[in-house]
């Protein structure tokens, strides 16, 4: 799927829930669905900045032809946190580096009113994390 089918699909997702009780639920259902960090990814080259939570990150490129792809792959010690990783995971998993770079993340975060309902430190912190993606494809579409 596209990063906008997935974007949509996510967006229909929140909209399912009337209040954000349920969707904080939600968001921590996401989160309960990710994929463990591999061994020794838990380490400070590979931990976000600017997060309240610890949150480990890394990104997995895989080439396929002509291009490279990138799955990240991530782990917070927060439940929110991981919901929130799942997101972003969903949107930029498996896309390329110029997908990535391109994505307005900004304006899916509005649509699910997550920039309204999350605290200043869990704002800043999706930062960081959209940072370190953003980073890291960066660094990828450079190799």
């Amino acid at each position: 799927m596209t990063q906008q089918e997935n974007a949509q699909e996510l967006v229909e997702a929140f909209e399912m829930f009337d209040n954000w009780e349920d969707r904080y639920r939600f968001l921590i259902d996401l989160g309960k669905k990710l994929p463990p960090l591999p061994e020794g990814a838990r380490v400070e080259e590979n931990l976000v900045h600017g997060c309240q939570s610890s949150v480990w990150m890394i990104a997995e490129p895989k080439r396929e032809a002509d291009e490279t792809r990138i799955d990240f792959l991530a782990d917070s010690d927060s439940t929110i946190v991981r919901g929130l990783i799942a997101i972003l995971r969903n949107i930029y998993s498996g896309q390329t580096p110029r997908d990535i770079l391109q994505f307005d993340i900004d304006a899916l975060l509005r649509r699910i009113e997550l920039d309204q309902h999350l605290s200043l430190g869990r704002r800043n912190g999706l930062a960081g994390m959209v940072n370190r993606v953003k980073t890291l494809a960066a660094q990828e579409a450079t190799q």
